[in-house]
């Protein structure tokens, strides 16, 4: 794409459904309690959040799967169904094998093959119905997108499990369509492809940007490419590929005779960075690197969009490292804040100008793009948005038994304003107020956990620095309360499997049930508190009723607005406003 389309592609993310998300990925010798764990925000403004469950299940040899496009519903075609499938909660199956994604787009050329059946979504859930391992999941999903095409654009995945975490990075091959005998068929079927392991005691994440660029080939013992996946399962093996992904790119121009092995960049090839991939997508990587790492200062010209390139390749040569060392070992409570960050602490925090208004509001409504006086101006894409559908932390935790370990801590709506809510993922029903088909994204149900925490977190939006500081101490109340009992459930879960494991899994099911059932009774309540409180305008506390008395009116405060804001009010409306001095 020219610098033009992928500044369009990039700040127009946020309106379409498979585009703006966000991933953190943090490997079990990096996390406080040794969990792999995977974040993941779907920000689509028409994603409806509601959790997803396919049950466990056998089928008949020969058994066919119609598959349907994740995001529009579209029969694309028919795969072989697998013998065996296994219970999914969301994004994550009862193995604690967990799938996150974020479009990265690419080479617009390389998209639309019309011939192919796989899209992102279906290869999300069909691998995780199927896999027991993060190395399987790659198994599978690459293994699928072969044989049967892949129809989307530039992906990047998270997919871990109790011992390891990978990001694979794939895109497809364009279309060469022509007609044969058996129908029209692509030449150029299937996808180029990276997957790395990302090292014990590291942390790595991405957003919508390509972010795997150099990497060991097959002549290092530990990468393999696509012709050798016998050897995936094999542990020493750190980095799979495409046979073909330099080659492929070689024929059709993307790289010139500088690039070899050493220094053939992915991402640099199929997803060019520039300055929207930077600014709209890198930004939120720095913003959790710099959350949980030191030395972070160095990328920031780089996470604002000051892309510098390499005069022999091409390349960007400022970027961002794929995988970064934590200073601390990181918590459960700081991956769910740092799905909450709005660059707050920066300089583009867009709570500090005038466009917050006076109550310090961190979001913009799109577009993200504007202009005045022929300049353009863009919005930040911070990693907590109004826009998000659902969000989850998940925890692959390998101390526990699978049934027990795989804990999907999910929230519907605005990362800043949810409450992640733990979910056993072998859990075998979904509670109602989360379940599919309860409301819509065009159909308000009042049962619904999506409505009821918009109701909160709009009316936050309304005086942000006033509203929103009752919702974040109801939020961490909430949350340290839940880690809290998932220890206790743990410990009881595991003394009714001792005995009878599917006893266990009813138990997990109905604390998973009861507490989102509860959180979204209790989080009806809090709006209505805060409507009360805060409507007209006003701040309302109650006072005591004297003795004698039927009725004592409520204390009212009015906080009034910042001088920042008075100031830039002044500056527009002139002396309509001002008070004669005869009249003081």
């Amino acid at each position: 794409m020219n610098t033009k389309t992928l500044l369009t592609f990039a700040f127009s993310l946020a309106v379409v459904p498979t585009m703006a998300c966000t991933n953190f990925l943090v490997t079990p010798g990096a996390s406080a309690d040794g969990s792999s764990m995977v974040s993941y925000a779907a920000d689509s403004h028409v994603l409806y959040g509601e959790l997803y469950h396919w049950p466990a299940a056998t089928y008949p040899a020969g058994t066919m799967l119609d598959v349907y496009d994740w995001d529009t519903g579209k029969y694309m075609g028919q795969i072989e169904q697998a013998e065996k499938t296994y219970n999914v909660i969301g994004n994550m199956n009862e193995n604690q094998v967990v799938i996150g994604e974020t479009t990265y787009g690419g080479r617009e050329e390389l998209w639309g093959d019309s011939t192919a059946i796989m899209d992102y979504g279906s290869l999300i859930y069909i691998a995780l119905q199927r896999s027991t391992s993060a190395r399987e999941a790659i198994k599978i999903m690459t293994d699928l997108v072969a044989r049967y095409g892949y129809a989307s654009e530039g992906e990047s995945f998270s997919i871990a499990d109790p011992n390891e975490v990978w990001i694979l990075e794939l895109i497809g091959k364009g279309a060469d369509i022509q007609k044969t005998k058996k129908g029209l068929v692509n030449k150029n079927k299937g996808a180029v492809w990276v997957a790395r392991q990302i090292p014990d005691g590291y942390v790595c994440a991405h957003a919508n940007q390509a972010r795997i660029t150099t990497f060991p080939w097959n002549d290092d013992p530990t990468s393999i490419s696509s012709v050798q996946m016998d050897r995936i399962f094999d542990k020493s093996v750190t980095t799979v590929y495409a046979a073909d992904v330099m080659d492929f790119a070689r024929s059709k121009g993307y790289i010139n005779d500088k690039v070899n092995k050493s220094n053939f960049s992915f991402s640099d090839t199929y997803a060019p960075v520039d300055f929207s991939g930077a600014r709209a997508c890198e930004i939120r990587v720095w913003a959790f690197f710099n959350e949980v790492a030191d030395g972070m200062a160095q990328y920031w010209d780089y996470a604002k969009g000051d892309i510098k390139h390499d005069e022999s390749t091409g390349y960007a040569n400022n970027r961002m490292p794929l995988w970064i060392k934590p200073k601390a070992k990181v918590e459960l409570s700081q991956m769910m804040h740092a799905m909450r960050n709005h660059l707050e602490g920066t300089e583009l925090d867009m709570s500090q100008d005038v466009g917050a208004g006076p109550w310090h509001c961190p979001y913009r409504w799109r577009p993200m793009e504007w202009e005045v006086d022929g300049k353009k101006y863009v919005n930040e894409r911070t990693t907590a948005t109004q826009q998000t559908g659902f969000s989850f932390v998940a925890q692959c935790r390998g101390w526990l038994p699978n049934m027990i370990g795989g804990l999907f801590w999910f929230g519907v709506d605005d990362a800043a304003s949810t409450v992640y809510c733990p979910m056993y993922a072998s859990m075998t029903r979904v509670p109602q107020c989360m379940a599919v088909g309860n409301g819509s994204i065009m159909e308000f149900s009042e049962t619904a956990a999506f409505y009821v925490f918009n109701q909160v977190s709009n009316f936050a939006y309304t005086r942000y620095s006033l509203i929103h500081p009752e919702i974040e101490a109801k939020q961490t109340a909430l949350e340290s309360k839940f880690e809290t009992c998932v220890k206790a459930v743990d410990k009881v879960a595991q003394a009714l499997a001792a005995d009878n494991q599917t006893l266990a899994v009813d138990y997990l099911t109905d604390f998973s049930y009861a507490t989102a059932t509860q959180l979204v009774s209790d989080w009806k309540d809090f709006y209505k508190y805060l409507f009360v409180k805060y409507m007209d305008g006003n701040v309302k506390t109650p006072r005591e009723v004297p003795a004698g008395y039927k009725y004592y009116a409520p204390k009212v405060d009015w906080p009034g607005y910042d001088e920042k804001w008075m100031r830039s009010v002044v500056n527009d409306a002139g002396d309509k406003l001002m008070i004669p001095e005869e009249n003081k």
